[in-house]
């Protein structure tokens, strides 16, 4: 566990940045738990008075962003826009508080990433040596692992991948491939030699600066990975890092070397410093001051997808360019879905913009999550379930209900003022005294047992409500045991608002006006509302969920898992979640008539393309002959490259009805065989057919 600071007589400043999203794609929930995560620290920081400043921005270099573009027949730079487009609704509807979100892909960015390299390369860090790899004679480029497809050199399974085969689980190298061909071009790759530039991470210098720097700065599990890493020996050595790309690359320019690019990964988390400075220009601040003031603390918040950037290549970069290094980095495990990873193909992913698209309460999402996390570096499940009865029972049953029952009688009996603080009151001074235990697990990052002690507290609360029955009192004529009763309540209930605050700002808002006091800060628990003081009409603060809401943002998902098993997906029903009949049951016979009704057509392909966001689907351009240009979704994703399908001739249903899909609208069904065994094939005219011919 990280060494949590002491009691300070002044403020903290606090740099705080959540891991760079890849800017090929919108958030998914996973984005959305780091960036709950990261903001209920920042707000819990900020109620301390301390100096806070939050930024991201979106990691916009690399090969994907490139290529995907290049499909898309635009730069770029305007895919990344488009993307970045999208931003605001997440953070905002999230009430997620950065302040300011920028991109790698920035003035900031170049300079500081080509200072830090000149910076390692003056310190002897840097050096080049030559890399033989495959590459696309036709595209013109060195290919990653990723874009290199082949037979299995050990089982002999065809389209696996330069890593690993899917089929008998061999691991392997690219050059290791029997026939292995391009996925961007379909041809077949050759050898080529580059010189490539390297970050000498193993350099003696930068092991012993790891080794002191992961001592206190990292949660236990994470720092004992990275000195597994520091330790390894033979295979398991630290080894150097490739940090340059060859042209044609989206990225920035290697300084002296001209055609080459740094890769993706050693710009990248320079973007926290670029958003930064370019924060820091906004504000009148001094970038590098705030930099070298050795009160300053620089604080990533990372899931454990990336611990080894992070934990190793980032904090040495830094040290030797002689920038800030980390003061410490937060890890953080993935989100699963009622135990499950995240998989849209089985309708067990959620979509954060579906979430906000159909009314469901931010806060909800934000309070739960928070009641899942904690400092160590582990999973978080959402379950649906789970979701509805601890929203409901702990916001609404026993927070917003001690409100709710109370503060009615103040407005309406005693004018909305409140009676003098009772010093008599065990459960509000034990309210107050709370105040530093969980404090102190909001500063550790235990969310979840700080929300526990809340509610703990809340429960006690309501206990005192429920013995003192304000609204039976109210029938009997003694007023001043009413007023007592709700104003005491009403000051537990600013006391929870106050701990609750981190995670729920924009109800806080609502009850700070309720109340008819200022922003909350946390010394204000020291505190409790003067007499006469006047609060101001209650107005509901929080509905129940609805179950029916879990069905909707789920549903969605589960439409498309029925839309890709039926009209546009010829993948086998096995393939779709649904036993399949042996293949020797013949279906039910129909007339001639009925098979007439069925308008095949020869269809020429003339574009196939990967459908981002779905597991199974191809996009396909049908040329179908006089009929025109038909667009169809196929699952048949997992049996084809898309670059091979091009010009092929096959079979489409050319009258069966439109489909409006998640990705669009699918146009008729092609036509592919199946079996029990996998595998799937593509139904294929004799030579000489042409498109728009029928098939009788």
């Amino acid at each position: 566990m990280p060494i949590l600071p002491t009691q300070v007589s002044t403020p903290r400043r606090l740099f705080v940045t959540t891991a760079l999203p890849y800017a090929n794609g919108s958030f998914h929930v996973g984005h959305i738990m780091e960036y709950i995560q990261a903001d209920i620290w920042v707000r819990f920081q900020r109620m301390q008075g301390h100096e806070v400043h939050f930024v991201g921005a979106d990691d916009a270099h690399g090969a994907p962003i490139m290529l995907k573009a290049e499909a898309e027949g635009i730069t770029p730079q305007q895919l990344v826009a488009r993307i970045a487009a999208e931003r605001p609704k997440y953070l905002q509807g999230f009430h997620i508080s950065f302040d300011n979100w920028h991109s790698t892909d920035s003035p900031e960015n170049v300079e500081l990433s080509q200072d830090i390299y000149r910076k390692l390369k003056a310190a002897g860090l840097i050096y080049s040596k030559p890399v033989e790899q495959f590459y696309d004679p036709v595209k013109g480029m060195f290919l990653a692992d990723r874009y290199i497809k082949g037979e299995c050199p050990n089982c002999g399974a065809k389209d696996q991948y330069g890593d690993a085969c899917e089929n008998c689980s061999s691991v392997y190298q690219p050059t290791d491939l029997k026939n292995p061909y391009s996925t961007l071009s379909g041809a077949a790759p050759v050898m080529k030699t580059s010189d490539h530039f390297f970050f000498k991470l193993s350099d003696p210098r930068c092991v012993d600066f790891l080794r002191e720097w992961v001592g206190d700065r990292l949660q236990s599990q994470v720092a004992n990975k990275a000195k597994e890493w520091l330790d390894g020996e033979g295979e398991k050595a630290l080894g150097d890092w490739d940090i340059s790309r060859d042209a044609p690359y989206f990225g920035i320019p290697i300084p002296d070397a001209p055609g080459k690019y740094f890769y993706v990964w050693l710009d990248a988390p320079v973007g926290y410093l670029a958003s930064f400075k370019n924060y820091c220009a906004k504000k009148g601040m001094d970038f590098d001051a705030f930099l070298a003031d050795p009160r300053s603390e620089q604080i990533h918040f990372i899931g454990k997808d990336i611990i080894y950037f992070h934990t190793l290549f980032w904090p040495a970069m830094l040290k030797f360019a002689d920038y800030k290094v980390p003061d410490n980095v937060h890890v953080h495990g993935f989100i699963t879905v009622s135990g499950e990873k995240m998989s849209k193909s089985r309708g067990t992913g959620i979509s954060p913009l579906r979430y906000l698209d159909i009314g469901m309460n931010p806060e909800w999402l934000r309070y739960y999550i928070a009641a899942k996390l904690n400092a160590n570096v582990e999973d978080v499940d959402f379950n649906p379930d789970d979701f509805v009865a601890r929203v409901n029972s702990d916001l609404v049953g026993k927070y917003i209900n001690i409100a709710s029952r109370c503060a009615g009688f103040i407005s309406k009996r005693f004018d909305g003022k409140m009676l003098e603080k009772d010093n008599g009151n065990a459960i509000i001074a034990a309210m107050q005294e709370a105040a530093a235990p969980i404090k102190e697990l909001f500063e550790a990052r235990e969310f979840a047992k700080a929300l526990r002690e809340i509610m703990s507290l809340a429960d006690k609360a309501n206990v005192f409500v429920d013995l003192n029955k304000p609204w039976e009192v109210a029938k009997t004529g003694k007023p001043a045991d009413l007023h007592r009763t709700c104003t005491d309540a009403l000051q537990m209930f600013r006391l929870l608002t106050i701990y609750l605050k981190p995670v729920l700002p924009t109800l806080a808002a609502s009850v700070e006006k309720f109340l008819n006091v200022g922003p909350l800060a946390w010394s204000d628990a020291a505190s409790l509302l003067p007499a006469d003081h006047r609060i101001n009409d209650y107005k509901h603060l929080m509905t129940r969920v609805d179950p029916k809401q879990l069905d909707a943002l789920f549903e969605i998902e589960e439409e498309r898992a029925k839309v890709t098993a039926s009209t546009p997906h010829p993948a086998t029903p096995a393939k779709s979640g649904v036993p399949a009949a042996p293949a020797t049951n013949q279906a039910d016979p129909i007339s001639i008539d009925d098979f007439a009704k069925i308008d095949l057509r020869i269809a020429r392909i003339v574009k196939a393309e990967h459908v981002e966001g779905a597991d199974k689907l191809l996009k396909l351009t049908l040329d179908v002959g006089a009929l025109g240009t038909r667009q169809v979704f196929a699952g048949i994703k997992s049996a084809y490259e898309p670059a091979k399908l091009e010009g092929r001739l096959t079979v489409v249903v050319a009258n069966l009805a439109p489909r409006k899909m998640k990705f669009g609208l699918s146009e008729g069904m092609v036509l592919a065989a199946s079996g029990d065994a996998p595998g799937l094939y593509l139904l294929a005219p004799d030579a000489g057919a042409e498109p728009g011919m029928r098939v009788k």
